[in-house]
């Protein structure tokens, strides 16, 4: 069982529960001696713009050092550009101080391993076994030092840059970059101005306290109103740590990760270059796995959460796969979750086809979908409750062949998470209410 370690890291409330600056200090020393073991020394740390960063990169920077390891600290990036830059100076790991979606006071701390791939869960639980014994420092002539890298962003530009055709520029295309005011605000505007476009960047001025906060790929209102009033092609909404995407096209419409897998698939099969499936998780919409079973698309669901969909993907030999909260994979073209990478995926796609984003799912029709959180701290597991199991099987009975069901712990937070799938909306809405009701009975 793990104690600290969650689906994506550990994750919480800034001066409370895990994210405290005595358990950074303790979990940068107890990594270190986890992970020197492959000779380089080198540990790279990024964050994103939220101002616990400085006081969890302190924390962690010392701990590292106590251990033995050297320190290259970034400062503010995406947490794919410390995974690609983990992998390009072949350090020990990488460290990402950020909780991506979550509001600024919030933070949370996950690892890369050397080849830019989150880690094992073994290598997570050897860490948390370190974490029980006493911390203790190396000999003074031992310690880890600590250095800046300062292209940082210029490296990661370029990288980006890279997985855009040569052959191809974006010259005409007018595109609203939201940034969610975090670790992508210096980064994206750059990368699709260089590669042509008109850009209007919107949640780009961090102050440390706005990020997520009514921008980003989870507030997705002001880019929608800022592609329309600006006659933008489209928009390009990301998250706090810059590792999920959200598009809207030109009529304000979101197109979410689901829609976005889809044209990655028919894109890779129309250029012979699609190997298998595309992963999915149990949250994707009944519509993906019916557009891609039109295609002759073999389509699989894992468990939510993109490292299980890592794993059903290298389980199978596919290179395609994500959530429809916008965690996009693409094996080609990295190691982990990246939303500018697959934001210049789905441009290329578009220049390839000469197409719109309209016309590039057209051949997907999305169910209505409604998502219930339920904040719940209590001490029983509502998920096996009688009542919420009984308002379940009522809905399903209901909804027959034409929907589904799934009720979930959220991995990062103290959510159950209810989603109702099904052909009408306002039935939908309603079923999703009525068993987060009886979730909600139970605290």
């Amino acid at each position: 069982m793990r104690k600290f370690f969650g689906t994506d890291g550990i994750r919480g409330k800034v001066g409370a529960g895990k994210m405290t600056p005595e358990l950074a200090l303790k979990l940068g020393w107890a990594a270190g001696r986890v992970l020197s073991r492959s000779g380089t020394k080198k540990v790279i740390i990024g964050k994103d713009t939220r101002i616990s960063g400085y006081l969890f990169e302190s924390a962690m920077e010392a701990g590292l050092s106590a251990a033995g390891l050297n320190v290259m600290l970034m400062g503010p990036m995406p947490t794919p550009a410390v995974a690609y830059l983990t992998r390009t100076f072949r350090a020990e790991a990488g460290v990402v101080i950020s909780a991506s979606h979550n509001p600024y006071y919030d933070n949370g701390i996950k690892f890369f391993s050397t080849d830019g791939s989150k880690l094992d869960d073994e290598v997570e639980l050897e860490i948390e076994r370190e974490l029980d014994k006493p911390l203790a420092c190396v000999e003074s002539h031992l310690l880890g030092k600590v250095s800046r890298i300062d292209d940082a962003p210029g490296r990661y530009i370029e990288y980006c840059k890279g997985n855009f055709p040569a052959d191809q520029t974006l010259h005409g295309l007018k595109i609203v970059v939201d940034c969610a005011h975090g670790a992508t605000y210096h980064i994206a505007p750059n990368v699709f101005r260089e590669l042509g476009a008109e850009v209007i960047a919107i949640g780009d001025k961090p102050d440390g306290l706005n990020i997520n906060h009514e921008v980003g790929a989870t507030s997705m209102a002001k880019i929608r109103k800022t592609v329309i009033d600006e006659g933008a092609d489209l928009g390009i909404a990301l998250d706090g740590d810059g590792d999920r995407i959200m598009m809207v096209n030109r009529h304000g419409k979101v197109i979410d990760g689901d829609e976005i897998l889809y044209i990655l698939a028919c894109d890779a099969q129309s250029r012979g270059v699609l190997r298998g499936g595309v992963v999915g998780t149990l949250m994707s919409n009944l519509g993906l796995d019916l557009a891609l079973q039109e295609l002759d698309i073999p389509f699989a669901r894992s468990n939510v959460g993109d490292r299980y969909v890592m794993t059903m993907m290298k389980e199978k030999g596919w290179r395609i796969g994500g959530e429809n909260s916008g965690h996009i994979l693409n094996l080609d073209h990295g190691t982990t979750g990246d939303g500018i990478v697959a934001g210049i995926l789905v441009l290329a796609a578009m220049r390839r086809r000469n197409a719109t984003l309209e016309e590039l799912t057209e051949g997907i029709k999305m169910l209505p979908q409604v998502l219930v959180n339920v904040r719940f701290e209590g001490a029983h597991n509502p998920l096996e409750s009688e009542a919420v199991l009984a308002a379940k099987g009522e809905v399903e009975a209901l909804l027959g062949e034409r929907g589904r069901v799934l009720l979930r712990k959220s991995g990062t937070e103290p959510l159950i998470r209810v989603m109702v799938e099904g052909d009408v909306e306002a039935d939908v809405t309603k079923h999703a209410n009525y068993i987060a009701d009886a979730v909600r009975n139970l605290v």
